[in-house]
């Protein structure tokens, strides 16, 4: 039996720096489509989905590969009536490629929401750890990050974007001092989370490698 899955970015599809990864890790079982919560938006309609002052940010890739900073709430909005409309065309799964936290946001059809798999598997294997370190793309969202980790765990920030710069070897050096990081965010790869590793000497958690355990459940 071949799982039906829409993979969904809160983006642009496709997504060539996420999904072959995914697949490449999930193997073989899986019949994937992609989706993206911008899919058709113009520039001006991008630049409407920035967010407002009191709104918490979340940063996408957009088809061209260029970076942009779009509004919690609204793309709440969007992401639901794509879900909406996907709940009518077949699928065995859906599965939000956004380790942003969207409280509410649900379908009629399974849906693997990645900030759910990464938080709860960061949660188990930090248990024994002191001080839990946390990268996220953009600088503000350190202040905007949700709680993922156990009683008693300090959680210590920083931020690398994955979709431009190169301040990784600084972020994992300023995140030495933990006992295991946390790169949380759908856009960081396998070659990213190795720069992070070798500057901080500490075990690295990958969310695209988080999701693909948990999908590979379901083939």
């Amino acid at each position: 039996m071949t799982l039906r899955a829409a993979f969904v970015t809160i983006g642009q599809s496709p997504r060539p720096d996420v999904t072959p990864a995914l697949l490449a890790r999930i193997g073989p079982g899986i019949d994937v489509v992609e989706h993206g919560a911008l899919d058709g938006f113009d520039a001006a309609e991008i630049a409407a989905m920035a967010p407002d002052p009191d709104e918490s940010r979340l940063v996408t890739r957009l088809r061209d590969g260029t970076e942009t900073v779009i509004g919690k709430v609204k793309t709440q909005s969007r992401l639901q009536a794509l879900f909406d409309r996907l709940d009518g065309e077949g699928y065995d799964a859906l599965v939000l490629l956004c380790t942003g936290y969207f409280p509410g946001l649900g379908s009629k059809t399974l849906l693997v929401e990645a900030q759910r798999v990464v938080d709860h598997m960061t949660h188990a294997l930090a248990e024994g750890a002191r001080k839990l370190g946390v990268m996220v793309p953009h600088q503000a969202q350190i202040a905007e990050f949700h709680d993922v980790a156990p009683p008693g765990v300090t959680v210590t920030g920083t931020y690398a974007s994955p979709y431009s710069g190169d301040r990784f070897a600084d972020a994992g050096g300023e995140l030495a001092d933990c006992d295991l990081i946390v790169m949380h965010c759908m856009g960081y790869a396998d070659a990213q989370r190795d720069a992070v590793r070798a500057a901080s000497g500490r075990p690295v958690l990958l969310a695209q490698r988080m999701l693909a355990a948990g999908v590979a459940q379901l083939v």
